[in-house]
């Protein structure tokens, strides 16, 4: 039953990573229904440490447009390369200091389902109105074109990611739509920025576990770490395919719209259904 339950937790975390509706507004919407049988402290590592599956799917998609050597590249495209990764870096530098410092903050005071139901609501009434008022130039076509500037933009929207059900790349496609980035531009971007924001978020988490409790798993919990981003994995690498290919074509409204049904339905189970 766990490792069903790991299942369930690896397929709501490779959909909703990258689709701009909060992967842990999500996480912790599941977590009220379907309880795995582990410790608060081992839940907590999971929750994190399960986009490492996810992350391997962006590694493996974009990889040639990350790695600077090979694939035929010129001397000015391996030199774009490098500078792609700047990009990276000073679009992490906002959100990853924040983390760092204020992470116990924002676990113990905003990981609440009210808060992620504002946050749901805040966000699709923000992305239906750029989208209806068309708000920004896009201009920015493609990643080579991405300034530091912008970068900058786009990882100050990113702290606000920190703030559960916000979203990591709800966060940074609204920066990057308000900063010029045509859609599919600040997909790529935000897919790419997701590397080292992810992989630093799982890194913290498994220190301050091996701190609290060490280095030990049981078994199950070492069954439940790998079945879950093992599909979280699979999962992404389908859904991100989808994602690129579905804004070539269309906006962000029906995510904008998503979001609204959903905050308001989590409000209504919390505060009229639960209470």
């Amino acid at each position: 039953m766990e490792i069903l339950k790991a299942v369930l937790f690896g397929l709501i975390e490779g959909i909703t990573e990258w689709l701009p509706v909060s992967s842990t507004g999500h996480m912790i919407l599941l977590n009220e229904f379907v309880n795995l049988n582990v410790s608060k402290e081992f839940y907590e590592l999971f929750e994190v440490v399960i986009q490492l599956g996810a992350i391997l799917a962006i590694v493996i998609l974009f990889f040639k447009k990350i790695w600077p050597w090979g694939f035929g590249k010129t001397k000015e495209e391996t030199k774009e390369t490098f500078r792609l990764w700047l990009l990276m870096i000073i679009g992490c530098i906002p959100a990853g200091v924040l983390g760092v410092l204020f992470d116990d903050f924002f676990e113990s005071k905003m990981h609440t389902p009210i808060v992620v139901a504002i946050a749901l609501i805040s966000y699709g009434l923000i992305f239906i109105f750029m989208e209806t008022f068309n708000y920004g130039r896009r201009t920015t076509k493609e990643l080579k074109n991405i300034s530091i500037k912008q970068a900058l933009a786009v990882g100050l929207f990113q702290v606000f990611s920190l703030i559960p059900g916000t979203s990591r790349s709800g966060s940074t496609i609204i920066g990057g739509l308000a900063s010029g980035f045509d859609r599919k531009t600040i997909a790529e971007f935000t897919f790419i920025l997701a590397i080292p924001v992810m992989a630093g978020a799982s890194l913290i988490k498994l220190l301050k576990y091996i701190k609290n409790v060490g280095l030990v798993f049981t078994s199950t919990e070492l069954m439940i770490l790998g079945v879950g981003c093992l599909v979280a994995f699979l999962v992404s690498m389908i859904v991100i395919k989808f994602f690129l290919n579905y804004i070539r074509k269309h906006d962000f409204k029906i995510f904008g719209i998503y979001r609204i049904i959903l905050g308001i339905a989590v409000l209504v189970y919390f505060i009229a259904i639960k209470k």
